[in-house]
């Protein structure tokens, strides 16, 4: 069975660096074009059980490249949902977890480089903003996924926090939450 693509690869859309600009639907404030329908980061949420057992990921576009960090990036906010004590607290750490310092493709710690292009000197700031807008939307519906309406994460969610995408992680040795 092949992983899940993202069916934005044949959107006309800009890209920094060679990562996919998509409009998502957000009320947090950045760069990102706004929408009222399904995005990117429904997507990554919906092909994310799936998609995580995969070592390997054939690039078909963009769009595939954006899909690809939000799902690394989702991996470490489980691992962090799964230590929260209730759901209030775990929106404040998927905050800060969001506006942490984050290594961008080109970067000394970023996990993929061989497949991401360092963006030119202009799109460095503005694909940490992008990049920053979209972790803090993927933070807060991935929140009311795993928790609903109970104050406890899903077991059915955080049973995920083990597996790593690729075998990748964007997290940097040595840092734990």
């Amino acid at each position: 069975m092949p992983a899940y693509h993202s069916k934005y690869n044949e959107a006309e859309t800009p890209c920094l660096g060679n990562v996919a600009m998509l409009p998502i639907r957000t009320t947090v404030k950045g760069p990102a074009a706004r929408i009222d329908e399904e995005d990117i980061i429904d997507e990554t949420l919906y092909y994310f059980k799936a998609n995580v057992f995969f070592k390997n990921y054939e690039i078909k576009g963009p769009a595939d490249r954006l899909l690809i960090y939000l799902t690394l990036y989702t991996t470490d906010c489980i691992v962090k949902l799964q230590k929260s004590p209730s759901k209030s607290q775990a929106l404040k750490d998927m905050y800060s977890l969001a506006i942490a310092q984050f290594a961008l493709p080109g970067e000394a710690g970023f996990p993929l480089n061989a497949v991401y292009a360092k963006p030119s000197g202009a799109e460095v700031e503005k694909l940490r903003q992008y990049l920053t807008q979209c972790r803090q939307e993927i933070g807060q519906r991935l929140v009311e996924k795993v928790f609903g309406d109970s104050d406890k994460p899903s077991k059915w969610w955080t049973c995920f926090s083990r597996r790593k995408f690729m075998d990748k992680t964007l997290t940097p040795l040595g840092r734990q939450f």
